[in-house]
């Protein structure tokens, strides 16, 4: 696991300073504290940030390959490296080290871009072809691997595997694009397919660009997707064989590490999963480790205790509290771009005790999206169901006004918490769902917005990039639309960024055993029965399951890593969100009514509103802006 960089001049090649690629390198040391080096050539240049995971003492990046031709630079690992060193040995390739890095080079030289259909991995990585004079960035299917762009006024394109890489090049503007804080307020991140400086960019999951120096950039080119338009045939019994076999090969393909390797433990059925599998798989005790909560309610120690005795675990486990919130400027510097998912606080504390002890840890990300284990994803196939009853002639003036009538009522039991239902059926599919994914409905973020950010915006909303993915996906119902936006929009910008950045701040490799994509295209395919069985998602993944786990572990309502940010923000952070309206950084950029910032703040104290994600966000913001010292 590495941090990468480079600069690359297209059209008129000219001198790299490698001072400059050394800068960007060096802003991300944590991602690669073993080692490092710099290559130029002749409009081109190269920089590695290594942690040293799979043959420690060899594989030295910038990599040569054996002919000299081409020179890599890579971030993540390829887990059948050895499986695609064979194949390419009986083609005649020669290997002088024992790692994947070499595999990339050969694989590449052997077949041009088509060598990313032969990658099992996470990776971004970058190939300088001396023979070609192009260069070739990659990033891989799911987008575990980040890889962030920037045009530069000189005519080059610089590169790096965080934004804090680009913000070392002296050329790279600090202008805010404002579409980007729409998209933000909107999901709680900053999506793929936006950043949050003008002129950045970031390559999308699953797509390759190739840069010549005697063109101008090319288009990224999309090399892999997520087919959910067909369905597997067979009994219950032949599915659930098929997926455990899946299962097991995800998982022991990612316990190959020349390093200390554990795994996260919630205790549940996701991660639980992962370390019974382990278990399974390994002779030693896996070693686990688990963050809980001071607000029982929320706290799921006693889970993961359980599943550690049971498959006798080296278990470490830490409470969190209130205080934890000292470390929101270290958060805001972690990520760069600003993100307001609260449970990056837990992950990082998590990703710290497990540094403790080992370097690389298996985590159980990516299941909810595959098998559908969301609860919106579940109260989304049942609105489908309704919509396929109703016209959309009768539903949205019906819905529609109930919708807009009834009172939002955060405080009220649940089944008089109708307002979002109802808004969501009077509407079509995918801006129900758009709207059930979403932070900040459009109609708040409307009233936070002043004359003078509403003009800047001209229009935009960020729902319709997510409404556009969600109507042109390979898929033949709702549910299969509604899981492809999860997997190709949610995970990359949300789950998957969150688990990069507080992995690598503490220089732990996290490899996620439930994204192998032979796995993810299984599930793509399962009958909806298979998914969601009443109102269980993950139906197939927790009946495969039983003959490991506890009932009550697989089947207990699920929780997932909540923060107690509603009672933090109530209680001992309630100066943080009254400072809000009054924040120097945000009133400074005009984006905002104070006089709104104020009532939220206010709601949320008094208890008649819950609005700690908005405010969260709003202080992330606040916080982000400070780090980056950028301006509106």
């Amino acid at each position: 696991m590495c941090g990468i960089a480079g600069i690359f001049h297209c059209g008129t090649p000219k001198p790299v300073d490698p001072r400059r690629v050394e800068r960007m390198t060096d802003a991300m040391l944590h991602r690669g504290p073993d080692g490092g080096d710099v290559w130029v050539d002749h409009g081109v240049g190269l920089g590695h940030r290594r942690l040293s995971i799979i043959d420690i003492e060899g594989s030295p990046q910038p990599m040569h390959s054996s002919d000299g031709r081409s020179v890599l630079i890579f971030n993540g690992e390829i887990y059948n490296f050895r499986e695609l060193r064979r194949e390419l040995r009986d083609l005649g390739a020669k290997f002088h080290t024992d790692g994947d890095s070499e595999a990339i080079l050969a694989a590449w030289q052997q077949w041009g871009p088509d060598c990313l259909t032969k990658l099992d991995g996470m990776f971004a990585f970058a190939i300088y072809d001396r023979a070609e004079k192009c260069l070739f960035l990659a990033r891989d299917r799911f987008g575990v691997k980040p890889l962030f762009m920037a045009h530069l006024s000189d005519g080059s394109v610089a590169f790096a595997s965080e934004l804090k890489g680009l913000l070392a090049h002296p050329l790279l503007r600090r202008e805010v694009n404002p579409q980007a804080i729409e998209d933000y307020l909107t999901w709680g991140n900053v999506p793929d397919h936006t950043s949050i400086l003008k002129g950045v960019e970031k390559l999308s999951a699953g797509h390759y660009r190739l840069l010549r120096h005697d063109q101008p950039p090319a288009a990224p080119v999309r090399w892999w997707d997520i087919d959910f338009s067909q369905r597997h045939k067979g009994k219950t019994a032949d599915l659930s064989a098929q997926l455990l076999h899946l299962l097991r090969e995800g998982v022991e393909s990612r316990m190959v590490a020349d390093v200390p390797l554990g795994a996260f433990l919630s205790g549940g059925v996701d991660s639980s999963s992962v370390v019974a599998l382990m278990a399974e798989a390994s002779r030693e005790p896996v070693r686990t480790c688990s963050i809980g909560f001071d607000v029982a309610a929320l706290d799921e120690t006693s889970y993961a205790r359980r599943i550690a005795e049971q498959f006798g675990t080296d278990h470490h486990e830490r409470i969190v509290d209130p205080n934890d919130f000292g470390a929101v400027d270290l958060l805001a510097g972690m990520f760069d771009e600003p993100f307001a998912d609260a449970s990056a606080l837990p992950t990082w504390r998590v990703c710290q005790l497990a540094r403790e002890t080992v370097t690389v840890a298996l985590s159980g990300d990516g299941a909810d999206e595959a098998f559908a284990g969301y609860r919106r994803q579940v109260f989304h196939a049942r609105e489908e169901q309704v919509r396929s009853i109703f016209p959309q002639s009768l539903r949205r003036p019906i819905f529609g006004t109930l919708g807009r009538v009834w009172p939002k009522a955060d405080w009220a039991p649940q089944p008089l918490r109708a307002k979002s239902t109802f808004q969501s059926l009077g509407a079509a599919g995918e801006e129900g769902y758009a709207r059930a994914l979403s932070v900040t409905p459009p109609e708040l973020r409307e009233q936070l917005y002043t004359d003078a950010m509403a003009k800047e915006l001209g229009g935009y909303q960020a729902e319709r990039p997510l409404m556009e993915l969600m109507r042109s996906a390979p898929a033949r119902s709702g549910l299969d639309r509604a899981q492809y936006v999860d997997l190709k929009f949610w995970l990359p910008g949300d789950i998957l960024t969150k688990v990069d950045r507080t992995s690598m701040a503490v220089s732990l490799e996290a490899r996620e055993p439930l994204l192998d994509h032979r796995l993810i295209e299984f599930a793509a395919g399962l009958p909806h029965s298979a998914r969601i069985r009443g109102r269980q998602g993950k139906w197939l993944l927790k009946h495969t399951m039983e003959r490991m786990l506890p009932h009550d572990v697989l089947y207990r309502p699920k929780q997932g890593f909540v923060t107690p940010i509603a009672e933090w923000l109530r209680g001992p952070l309630q100066s943080e969100a009254l400072g809000v309206a009054t924040s120097g950084v945000l009133g400074e950029t005009g984006w905002f009514s104070t006089s709104a910032l104020k009532l939220l703040a206010n709601q949320h104290i008094s208890g008649r509103s819950d609005h700690s994600r908005l405010l969260w966000q709003l202080i992330m913001l606040d916080r982000s802006l400070r780090k980056l010292g950028i301006s509106a």
